[in-house]
């Protein structure tokens, strides 16, 4: 085989068309060997002679895609120091863009002994790991190009490969759970019926599965246990695990993009599926332990860990934000997606020990040509002291708000108090994002998402049933803000029933009906149910997976669904570019304010409206003549207004609607419970009845200002919109 020296960048395996250049960073190192296996196992090593500032490389012009391999890396094993270099480990390129097989929990993973930790274990892991691959970087992606899409105009939907396409009746049963089922016409079909307008996937990077879990009987299925961050996943792909993931991988983002659907990916960068001082060498922890991980300062045996799975990656040095960088560059570039939510972001933050909103991670997210023009979602949170950072994130990136989902959550289970911080969230949020200079869709609303209940759930149960984790079910959050509508899990009370479909109707419309981005847990539109299980991380099983057999409550909420999504594309109202101001807007055509809040009598809502606990009713005018601010296209926008009534109480309470200056005649479009049908015509000062827990939304067309010019002389000029 010839040996040439090749180049120090880029990093991993980088076929050109003739042959593969190989380069990989370790400041640790002494010695690195390349590892070339063949079908059979058998293994070829190189020796890298070339290290140009700490990265290793050599080119072979021999070898094509499809070649399985991966590296030894000899020098100093000294766990107190932080260093654990260990050659008798086969250890993944961190830049792979493929991996093959799975790590087992085989002790020769372990560079200690099990039944003497102190000792050092040298057995070879090469038969019992997981392997690199070379990839081709060529693929026909036709005229593929994101979506054009306004930020406004996104519905989110999180979505599992495996979880949503596992039970689909029209995809065949061998590619279900795959990319190609992600990308199958039936899951298409469904996506662009519903509505929405983004994917957001949960892991697809390349994960591990945990040994404990493994042991059982368990899977890993939500994946936020990274350890490739350039490889898709590969137990999602159909064809093989020798680089077919990721043809098919490009394929699925193709065929979504052709429905004008984005793709968001979930990424862990945060930590790795290498564990605490106790876990498995794999890879980074072989190739320099203390140049890619966070160590207690007095004992850098141990690592500091923000994360609550052992580790937390190191910030703060160059080669750990190179890696971050060249993977999201990779994802967008070469792999097509349009964005990211960041799992844990408040640890990326972290480059001491405080979270840093002018940390070097930000400011090199800012400055990049290609990451800062994509989708930034933050979780703005983690498990470290100030770690809770919701509102806390810089300009450019948008943020899951949990404090949506708290109080939208509270207010709809009738909790006393409520009333100001709901109108809070329905108007944006501007308390947590304006004073950033942010607009509303720095609040990614959402009121259930893969961490918790599930809608349906969420109104089922009082208490969370994961005894199925094997955990004694003592996992999972406990202060779920559920209420189980009466009855605790599954019934055939038809009032609780009845109860049940109104609250989920109910919350699902305040999700839609609320300013910023809305996302929506797959499955929600049609009523899934995880059997009060809230933490299905390791419930690779018909718990997680969607029963796409449709009962009619369900057919009826799926309808639901679309409905309001529908409601929310057609009325700008619904999705503003700037926050509500409460104001009577300069240059809008109204001389209302932009939004009012007003009581059961039709009234503006007075401060003892305001601080009176028991209150948990109020309806919210919104002016869709008050919107002063152009669309991306500079044409100004005139929408209907609407009127949402929310009765969160547990009793029938009467509305008056608003008097005629509002609007004179209003019709219903939406509605949970019977007591009005879709389509009925209101008039202003009209009294209506509305029963316990539920919602109504009324609709009238603009109005055209009144003026000088369009006012007979023998009318009175009305001081309305």
């Amino acid at each position: 085989m010839q040996i040439w020296t090749g180049q120090s960048y880029p990093l991993g395996a980088t076929f050109d068309g003739s042959g593969t250049n190989f380069a990989l960073f370790s400041e640790a190192a002494e010695r690195v060997e390349l590892c070339l296996l063949d079908d059979d196992g058998a293994e070829r090593r190189i020796e890298i002679t070339e290290v140009d500032a700490f990265v290793w490389h050599v080119y072979l012009p021999a070898v094509q895609p499809g070649q399985r391999y991966g590296f030894r890396v000899h020098g100093p094993y000294d766990p107190a120091a932080g260093v654990r270099c260990d050659p008798s480990k086969l250890l993944l390129d961190p830049y792979a863009k493929a991996i093959s097989g799975m790590a087992s929990n085989h002790p020769s993973l372990y560079s200690y002994d099990f039944e003497d930790p102190t000792a050092r274990n040298t057995e070879d892991s090469a038969a019992h790991t997981m392997h690199s691959v070379v990839v081709s970087p060529f693929f026909d992606w036709g005229n593929d190009h994101p979506p054009a899409r306004d930020y406004h105009e996104t519905v989110i939907y999180e979505a599992h490969v495996k979880g949503l396409t596992m039970q689909h009746p029209d995809i065949d049963d061998d590619i279900r759970g795959t990319y190609v089922a992600m990308g199958h016409p039936a899951i298409i079909e469904h996506l662009t019926e519903l509505g929405v307008t983004a994917v957001e996937l949960m892991p697809v990077h390349q994960f591990v599965q945990d040994g404990h879990l493994v042991e059982k009987g368990l899977r890993n299925y939500w994946g936020y246990n990274t350890i490739g961050f350039f490889a898709p996943h590969n137990e999602y792909a159909y064809a093989g695990d020798q680089g077919e993931q990721v043809r098919e991988f490009k394929q699925m983002v193709k065929n979504l993009h052709e429905a004008d659907i984005e793709v968001i990916l979930d990424v862990v960068y945060n930590h790795t599926a290498e564990g605490n001082h106790m876990g498995p060498t794999l890879c980074f922890r072989g190739i320099d332990n203390a140049s890619y991980y966070r160590l207690v300062e007095d004992d850098k045996s141990h690592y500091y860990d923000t994360t609550g799975t052992g580790n937390s990656l190191l910030m703060r040095t160059p080669h750990v934000l190179q890696l971050i960088m060249d993977s999201l560059r990779y994802w967008v570039t070469e792999m097509h997606v349009d964005g990211f939510r960041f799992d844990l972001a408040s640890t990326l933050a972290r480059e001491l020990h405080e979270v840093d909103r002018l940390s070097a991670f930000f400011d090199i997210i800012q400055q990049d040509p290609i990451i800062s023009q994509v989708k930034l979602i933050a979780e703005p949170w983690d498990l470290g002291e100030g770690g809770y950072q919701v509102g806390g994130f810089p300009p450019l990136w948008s943020e899951w708000n949990g404090d949506y989902r708290d109080v939208v959550r509270d207010f709809h289970r009738s909790e006393p108090g409520m009333i100001g911080d709901f109108t809070s969230r329905l108007a944006g949020s501007s308390d947590l994002y304006q004073h950033t200079g942010r607009t509303p869709i720095a609040s990614i609303n959402f009121v259930t998402a893969h961490d918790g209940f599930t809608l349906r759930d969420l109104v089922s149960y009082n208490d969370r049933h994961n005894e199925a984790n094997q955990e004694g079910g003592n996992d999972g959050e406990s202060h779920n803000r559920s209420w189980n509508s009466g009855v605790e899990g599954e019934t055939d009370d038809a009032q609780v029933l009845a109860l049940r479909r109104r609250r989920a109707k109910n919350m699902m419309a305040t999700l839609l009906v609320s300013q910023g981005v809305p996302m929506i847990l797959h499955g929600d539109e049609i009523g899934r149910s995880q059997g009060g299980n809230n933490n299905t991380y390791c419930q690779d099983d018909e718990i997680s997976w969607m029963d796409w057999e449709l009962d009619s409550e369900q057919q009826e909420m799926l309808s639901f669904t679309r409905q309001m999504i529908a409601l929310r594309r057609e009325h700008p109202i619904f999705r503003r570019r700037r926050f509500l101001s409460g104001d009577v807007r300069e240059g809008a055509d109204s001389t209302l304010p932009d939004v009012e809040w007003l009581d059961t009598l039709g009234t503006r809502m007075t401060e003892a409206d305001w601080n009176d606990a028991h209150n948990k009713c109020l309806t919210m005018f919104l002016n869709g003549s008050a919107i002063p601010e152009p669309n991306l296209r500079g044409e100004r926008i005139i929408d209907d207004s609407a009127l949402v009534m929310f009765n969160a109480s547990g009793n029938t309470v009467d509305f008056t609607l608003p008097p005629a200056e509002y609007g004179e005649q209003w019709e219903v479009v939406v509605g949970t419970g019977e007591t009005i049908d879709v389509g009925t015509t209101l008039s202003a000062a009209e009294t209506i009845t509305r029963p316990s827990h539920s919602l109504m939304i009324l609709m009238r067309p603009a109005m055209e200002l009144a003026t000088e010019d369009n006012v007979p002389e023998d009318e009175e000029r009305p001081a309305r919109a």
